[in-house]
């Protein structure tokens, strides 16, 4: 949404922007100063009128004549995300988006918004969760709370926070109740649930909608509680010129007992004794960022697993990497799960200040 109240003409005075500031008293002091074609042509803050001031300007001179020429914005149609992320640790809170004629297109408040990753995403909650029954029984997985929050929602607040504009959640057991969850619920994306005619398996849903071509999806279970940044998802992603991203947890298997070694050419011979060793992996952790081609590709209305997809896209050539998660992630399908997690967040709530 357009901040209007930090919207200025370049008609108005000096002394009118020192009001219009002083309006904005507990917000961000920050004015865009537009033409009257609404082009963007600087910005405005106490501190460039104080320094307009003290080189001789007048309340009564234009406001743009005291205004920061040199200002920062970003293209509406393709942001710079690295210069998004500079500015955002550098402390600027709003950050306006530039249609190709000047004008501005909507303003980015890093508080709320901390990027805008050009991705839709697709939440998968279809599921029965029958190993959490008797919980589930009146209630699908995805809306169980977990510190008076809807499961699904920490992540659905996770898209918004990253700009994500478009989710679509995939539902099925209990589909009424996610679907009223969402129309009662104050939406910043736009939100739209998609049935599935019958259970698809773990992606197949995602061919029941359409991908606009040459982008990119995230895929997430919507029953996971997890701190990853969507943001370093995308970008390394990118980066990496891959097709599928999975996001992955390590997981180790401490082995309790002495493993042999063997010679190569002759298995039958013992070379080494390791000492109940310690084997490190990487595990899928059900969330992906994957290019919108393949999902196009997906056949329609079939049970798919994503596994399904990510052997298809590695056997016919495409690259498929993947992105260490190194914060939390949890996937609730147990009641010791779900027990878990609700400790986690009612402890982050007590050392999270108020």
């Amino acid at each position: 949404m357009i901040h209007t109240q930090h919207i200025i003409g370049s008609s108005a005075t000096v002394r009118d922007a020192l009001g219009r500031l002083n309006d904005l008293s507990g917000r961000v002091m920050t004015l865009f100063v537009v033409s009257k074609e609404g082009r963007m042509e600087g910005t405005l803050t106490d501190g460039d009128i104080r320094r307009g001031l003290l080189a001789g300007a007048s309340l009564d001179d234009s406001a743009l004549s005291v205004a920061n020429r040199r200002f920062r914005a970003l293209d509406a149609e393709r942001p710079d995300l690295d210069a998004l992320r500079s500015w955002r640790a550098s402390g600027i809170r709003l950050i306006p988006l530039l249609r190709s004629d000047g004008t501005i297109a909507d303003v980015i408040d890093t508080s709320v918004t901390t990027t805008r990753l050009p991705v839709s995403a697709i939440l998968m909650a279809g599921g029965k969760g029958e190993r959490l029954r008797p919980l589930t029984l009146d209630t699908p997985k995805p809306l169980l709370t977990i510190d008076g929050k809807a499961i699904i929602d920490y992540n659905v607040e996770a898209a918004e926070r990253a700009g994500i504009s478009r989710i679509r959640v995939a539902v099925n057991y209990m589909a009424e109740k996610i679907e009223s969850h969402f129309a009662a619920r104050d939406n910043t994306a736009r939100i739209e649930c998609v049935g599935e005619p019958a259970p698809l398996g773990t992606i197949g849903a995602a061919s029941l909608m359409e991908h606009e071509p040459g982008g990119d999806t995230l895929v997430m279970n919507a029953d996971i509680l997890t701190t990853v940044s969507l943001e370093d998802l995308y970008l390394h992603h990118r980066s990496e010129g891959n097709a599928i991203t999975i996001a992955a947890i390590p997981y180790n298997v401490a082995v309790p007992y002495a493993i042999l070694t063997t010679d190569l050419t002759d298995n039958t011979r013992v070379t080494a004794l390791e000492e109940k060793p310690t084997y490190s992996y990487f595990a899928n952790a059900g969330i992906y960022m994957i290019a919108n081609d393949l999902l196009a590709s997906l056949p329609a209305g079939e049970r798919t697993d994503a596994t399904d997809l990510i052997d298809t896209a590695i056997a016919s050539g495409r690259r498929v990497g993947y992105f260490p998660i190194t914060g939390v992630w949890i996937d609730i399908g147990s009641p010791a799960d779900f027990a878990h997690a609700r400790q986690l967040m009612q402890q982050h709530r007590l050392l999270t200040p108020q």
